[in-house]
């Protein structure tokens, strides 16, 4: 997975970020996982629908077009449902921690990944 964050304009919106590049990495997206920490989150690339099948944790969903603005967002997904869905334009989605990002903020945005610098 590529690693590097989500900005909105100047404003760092989620500062950890994995973001998948293959298959597999879509497919297990954060299952086995305890927790998904504060500040970090998954974009998963291409997506327009996730589930909860199989995982520990509540989370929430930002659903992005292509360019990356934000068509909608979806609090505290429980454990166990089958399918959320992004609507037909969805091509990304962000999960991230339940309740910690202010997802009022982010309705019509457009984030930004930007790649992590080595060090």
């Amino acid at each position: 997975m590529q690693t590097g964050s989500l900005w909105c304009g100047e404003r760092c919106v989620v500062p950890h970020v994995a973001r998948t590049s293959f298959f597999w990495e879509r497919m297990i997206g954060l299952l086995g996982r305890r927790a998904l920490p504060a500040g970090h989150g998954l974009l998963i690339v291409p997506c327009g629908a996730v589930h909860t099948l199989g995982m520990r944790f509540a989370i929430d969903l930002v659903f992005l077009d292509g360019a990356g603005h934000v068509l909608c967002c979806v609090a505290g997904v429980k454990p166990g449902r089958f399918c959320v869905h992004g609507g037909h334009r969805a091509r990304q989605t962000l999960e991230v921690q339940a309740g910690w990002l202010d997802l009022a903020t982010l309705e019509g945005a457009r984030l930004e990944w930007r790649t992590a610098t080595p060090r």
